[in-house]
């Protein structure tokens, strides 16, 4: 099948069909399915223009994943505590943008443990869930509880940081070097290490801020022919042409036979794609 697409490059859209991760290139107008092109020869173009996602501006670098530095500077979503929530300074009154924060911040968010390149915590908007566990490469995931926003979620995401790790080693997980855990034993662990100070919380929020899940864990298995024995990462920045027949998606990574590329990465990037 030869296809060819032209436009800024975003990351790719995902869904989970029983316990398989299906993926959809997106660039422009056009998404193209991409499971059914493993073990073709594909072939990434840089066109050399950067367009911020916001504000369409040409920019020469990209930021935080696409946006133009005045946007990154200034836009709510940009801010630092996005990466960081338990440093959200809504309360203070010096939200960069308050109406986008009530809507995007102020919503319920699921802690979770996963399982991506070994044991990690992290946190994610309840309609997120499971696009986040797939853009990290998780092999398994289990929501482990609900509170009420973002800066309560990222509380006790710090909590748990003090037991677990909050990262996923990117080579690892493309390597599928990860063994199968027992999540909802690391959970009770987890919650008996981290109880005196979640305590503390919930008497400041109120019960009903932070509740507990009890939910199936969820396994997740991505379309790969071969997993790398040795990552090695494409950018186009450096080398404007990638191409290679495709190995494998997982994560937000195209896995071809001579390297990985990150798409989230390079989000915004005018490309050309084309398969052979």
């Amino acid at each position: 099948m030869q296809v060819r697409l032209e436009g800024a490059l975003r990351k790719m859209a995902v869904d989970l069909e029983g316990s398989s991760a299906r993926y959809r290139l997106r660039c422009g107008d056009n998404e193209l399915p991409m499971n059914d092109l493993l073990g073709s020869r594909i072939k990434l173009r840089y066109l050399g223009e950067i367009n911020c996602v916001h504000c369409g501006r040409k920019t020469k670098k990209s930021f935080n994943q696409g946006y133009c530095y005045p946007c990154f500077t200034k836009l709510a979503e940009c801010d630092s505590c996005i990466v960081s929530p338990e440093k959200c300074h809504f309360h203070l009154g010096t939200c960069r943008d308050p109406a986008w924060g009530e809507q995007y911040c102020f919503q319920s968010h699921i802690v979770y443990l996963a399982n991506s390149s070994g044991l990690k915590v992290g946190i994610t908007r309840g309609t997120q869930v499971p696009t986040r566990w797939i853009d990290q490469g998780a092999v398994q995931a289990l929501p482990i509880l609900r509170v009420d926003s973002r800066y309560q979620s990222g509380l006790v995401e710090h909590l748990f940081k003090a037991e677990v790790a909050d990262k996923t080693n990117w080579r690892r997980m493309l390597k599928n070097d990860v063994d199968v855990l027992d999540l909802r034993a690391e959970r009770d662990r987890l919650l008996d290490a981290i109880a005196g100070p979640l305590a503390e919380v919930e008497r400041e929020f109120g019960l009903q801020a932070i509740q507990r899940i009890d939910a199936e864990e969820v396994r997740i298995e991505y379309p790969v022919l071969n997993f790398p024995l040795k990552v090695s990462s494409f950018n186009l920045d450096k080398q404007p042409e990638v191409e290679g027949e495709l190995q494998g998606i997982k994560g937000q990574y195209l896995i071809l036979d001579g390297g990985v590329i990150n798409l989230r990465k390079f989000t915004a990037y005018q490309v050309e794609f084309s398969t052979e």
